[in-house]
């Protein structure tokens, strides 16, 4: 991943994953799982839409919590 003007990501090439509980429906987020110190958000039914962008530890924290 490259970073592009401004220090923002390079996403072009990011490899989008879906949660297994989503059952396949597209109604959930997606994470970017190929993007180091990163874990960028998306909406599964917006795919050219916004992404949110959570450090790695950021993240890790948010699910420990949901567990």
């Amino acid at each position: 991943m490259n970073t592009a003007r401004h220090g923002t990501p390079d996403l072009s090439g990011a490899a989008w994953r879906s949660s297994t509980y989503s059952g396949g429906n597209n109604e959930c987020l997606e994470l970017a799982h190929n993007v180091p110190a990163l874990a960028p958000v998306r909406d599964s039914k917006n795919p050219t839409g916004p992404v949110i962008l959570f450090g790695r530890d950021a993240w890790g924290a948010f699910l420990a919590r949901l567990r």
